[in-house]
């Protein structure tokens, strides 16, 4: 056969299809022969082998998870929490009106610090409260309270009011009150100091109607202003450890005729989740009250598995084109970043293995999956148990959300899931005082650094500031009482040195010194101590210097005056930044909650503070003639 071959007719060849390879077009779209489309609708596949090679070769039939789930059922053992116990005092019923955080961290409205009045801002807060509900009383029954509750002018000659007095802004702001606004705050302390306190006392001239009406006055009064910040009732409510520097607490739900309790040790950071929580297998019970009979039980669900999708995620389907929201290759993950690398390993092979399992249950409530069925496309049932199960000190072990046990005994590992009565977002107030406490090495001392001092007015100043302008005042009243005297002369033979035992250092740095562990020659603690206020030339001896943050005084405005302690270890080479604020948020029903909540931070490092003994000093006086 020739290699080439002339056509010497082309109609005649195309016509008779002598040369099968040459073809003709005169249309390049297809022309449809009929109206119906049922069968171009169909999608028929033409070479099922073509497929099934296709599927083969990409690996498709090695396999063993191709049948989606399409109906779940699962069960579970549900109970909820019931009992609430702040430290170690006495437990109480739980409260699911109110946020838990709002339940540990709330800590009582300071109107006092020792003698001195502060926060006068909360003070006419209530003045003008008590005022609009006494409305219609008559003039003289207003005259009686200003007179029985008043705001005194602070006198600046005197050390009396001297924390007032150091300060302009606050003087002012007591000084344009003084005589023409009762105290409201006094009014309140007053009513809650004893049970048979009534807001009728002392005002005169009042029949039993009108005697009658304040006193329930007097206790709407009282629980407005509880309302209006949620605080602890006394020293029972208060998980506050002034030694731990943090908050503990404990809750418990029944669970099969005892009870399941749990305990947070080390909450301070001010984010309150079930992380918190670690189970005390110690403990059955947190006191004898019987438990409600209703609230355990089971729950079976059926549902509809959805498959777990986020936007950007790589498609499943290899005709889809993603929506280029995720760049997986600009992800540069570490050795060490295990969320990036689980993320881009649940994205690019185990996506379209995760489904979402729909469980509504009430807040506080803890939930035991005992199992769940799982039914797939080709009718296949499989019973899958919780993840997580087996020893809970077996470091092979992974699982999320659930709790850990307290101790090191090899006990079965907890796989319950608690939903605890919480809010995602709090908002927080600039700290109304903070304390930085640091080593001090060459000292060998903790310091506790008053940075923030909150003032007698209502507004927090700079600690440093504070101080500086309280010595500045009892330095100024020593000079009014004492004038300086003339420095004598310095003669020839006379010594140019002197001697000074120690030097002092801001009146905010408010010392902690290791003392022993009674029962214990090696454990120390820091105990709060004082610093001489150092003034120059003053004949009487030195007064000890107190702190003026609630955080720091600590016992001293208890009756006795009482030690504070705080455990070595809760201040490390770091040292720690404690802060105190107000919170505010919104619970699940829209009321609001307003509480006095403490933060604590991990600090900067060690400092100094400067501290010196047995200094030899120069004199300057001036030379004779």
């Amino acid at each position: 056969m020739a290699e080439f071959q002339v056509v010497e007719n082309m109609r005649l060849a195309l016509t008779q299809k002598r040369f099968p390879t040459i073809t003709m077009w005169n249309r390049l779209e297809g022309r449809p022969r009929t109206v119906n489309f049922d069968r171009a609708l169909k999608a028929e596949v033409r070479d099922p082998l073509w497929m099934l090679c296709r599927q083969w070769q990409m690996g498709e039939f090695l396999g063993d998870d191709a049948g989606s789930p399409i109906s779940a059922k699962i069960h579970l053992t549900n109970t909820r929490l019931t009992k609430y116990q702040a430290d170690s005092h006495s437990p109480k019923g739980f409260d699911y009106k109110s946020p838990l955080e709002a339940q540990v961290e709330r800590r009582p409205i300071p109107l006092k610090a020792g003698e001195q009045k502060i926060s006068l801002d909360l003070r006419l807060m209530l003045t003008r409260r008590w005022m609009k509900m006494i409305a219609t009383q008559s003039q003289a029954v207003k005259d009686e309270y200003l007179a029985l509750y008043p705001i005194e002018l602070p006198d600046p000659a005197t050390a009396k009011d001297a924390q007032i007095c150091a300060h302009a802004e606050d003087w002012q702001q007591f000084a344009a009150v003084a005589g023409r606004k009762m105290d409201g705050g006094s009014l309140y302390l007053y009513l809650k100091a004893d049970p048979t306190h009534l807001a009728s006392d002392g005002v005169n001239g009042l029949n039993a109607a009108e005697t009658a009406q304040l006193n329930d006055l007097g206790e709407a009064f009282k629980s407005w202003f509880e309302k209006f910040f949620f605080q602890t009732d006394g020293v029972e409510d208060d998980a506050w450890l002034p030694g731990h520097l943090e908050y503990q607490f404990r809750v418990s739900a029944p669970k099969e005729g005892t009870e399941k309790v749990m305990v947070a040790e080390e909450y301070y950071h001010g984010r309150l989740d079930w992380y918190n929580l670690d189970i005390d297998p110690e403990m059955n019970e947190l006191d004898t009250e019987p438990q409600p009979a209703d609230v355990e039980g089971t729950i079976t669900n059926s549902f509809f598995p959805s498959p777990l999708v986020y936007n950007g995620m790589p498609n499943t389907r290899w005709w889809e084109f993603e929506d280029r929201k995720t760049n997986f290759g600009d992800i540069d993950p570490d050795t060490t970043d295990i969320n990036k690398l689980l993320f881009i390993e649940f994205g690019l092979i185990y996506a379209n293995d995760w489904f979402m399992v729909p469980l509504t249950q009430k807040v506080g409530s803890i939930s035991q999956v005992e199992g769940l069925s799982v039914t797939n496309v080709f009718g296949e049932r499989t019973w899958i148990e919780a993840a997580g199960s087996g020893d809970d000190e077996d470091w092979q072990r992974w699982n999320m959300y659930s709790l850990a046990i307290r101790g090191k005994e090899r006990t079965a590992a907890d796989t319950s899931m608690i939903l605890l009565p919480t809010v995602p977002k709090i908002q927080e107030s600039t700290p109304w005082e903070q304390i930085v406490f640091i080593r001090d090495e060459v000292a060998n001392m903790v310091w506790g650094i008053e940075s923030v001092i909150p003032g007698p007015g209502g507004r927090s100043r700079r600690g440093q500031e504070a101080a500086r302008q309280l010595h500045n005042f009892y330095k100024r009243l020593l000079e009014e009482s004492n004038p300086p005297e003339e420095p004598a002369p310095l003669f020839e033979n006379e010594a140019r040195i002197r001697y000074r035992i120690m030097n002092s250092v801001p009146e905010n740095w408010i010392p902690f010194i290791p003392v022993h562990v009674p029962g214990s020659n090696r454990e120390i603690q820091l105990q709060r101590a004082s610093m001489p206020r150092v003034l120059e030339g003053d004949p009487n001896p030195a007064e000890k210097i107190k702190p003026r943050t609630i955080l720091l005084r600590e016992g001293l405005d208890s009756i006795p005056v009482s030690p504070y302690f705080v455990f070595d270890g809760e201040v490390g080479r770091a040292g720690a930044k404690v802060t105190q604020s107000f919170q505010r948020t919104r619970w699940n029903n829209g009321e609001v909650f307003n509480w006095f909540g403490v933060r604590k931070q991990t600090g900067r490092g060690e400092g100094k503070s400067g501290l010196a003994f047995d200094q030899i000093l120069p004199i300057r006086r001036r030379k004779n003639g």
